[in-house]
């Protein structure tokens, strides 16, 4: 099981079918919806400010979430992929987007439904992403339009997980097979 730790009396929550990685770390005031899953070494610290992520949104390996006390919450929505080794600090991201892998999310930006970030993109503060575009660089600039169709990478990961919770072993299961 992960690490879930309350913190100055706030304990993370989270809805049915979760997926939680046996070294992912959640931490304070975190709330998590259905069918979310949190992979190997990532990180959600809520430990001053809440971060809400919502249904089927999934947090790849070696993610850090996490919040600042002057500007506040962080808030991920529905189907949002945040792909591996990104960092999303006190910031906003809407229903359905991805955020590449490598990529970093500064306080107050804002990235819009359907909209990419691309792999290893710096997203500077208080930078709004409209909906359905593609932002990528250092900083991140608008490169193009998404697609329909183009971000599915969410249901993939709600699959995913449902194929690792059948796998997991409790400690008394995976002594028996040594």
């Amino acid at each position: 099981m992960a690490l879930i730790k309350s913190y100055k009396g706030l304990s993370p929550k989270w809805g049915r079918d979760c997926y939680f990685s046996e070294n992912a770390t959640i931490v304070g005031d975190v709330t998590l919806g259905d069918e979310c899953s949190v992979w190997f070494n990532a990180v959600i610290r809520g430990d001053v400010a809440p971060i809400t992520i919502g249904n089927c949104s999934n947090v790849q390996d070696g993610s850090c979430i996490h919040v600042t006390h002057e500007t506040g919450p962080t808030h991920i929505g529905n189907y949002v992929t945040i792909g591996h080794n990104v960092t999303v600090h006190a910031c906003t991201i809407h229903d359905h987007a991805l955020i590449g892998m490598g990529s970093t999310l500064l306080d107050g930006c804002e990235v819009g439904e359907d909209a990419i970030v691309a792999a290893g993109a710096l997203v500077l503060q208080n930078t709004k992403i409209p909906p359905h575009e593609i932002w990528g660089g250092v900083p991140a600039k608008y490169i193009k339009p998404t697609r329909p169709g183009q971000i599915d990478n969410a249901e993939h990961y709600v699959a995913y997980s449902k194929e690792y919770l059948k796998e997991q072993l409790t400690p008394k299961e995976s002594l028996k097979e040594q």
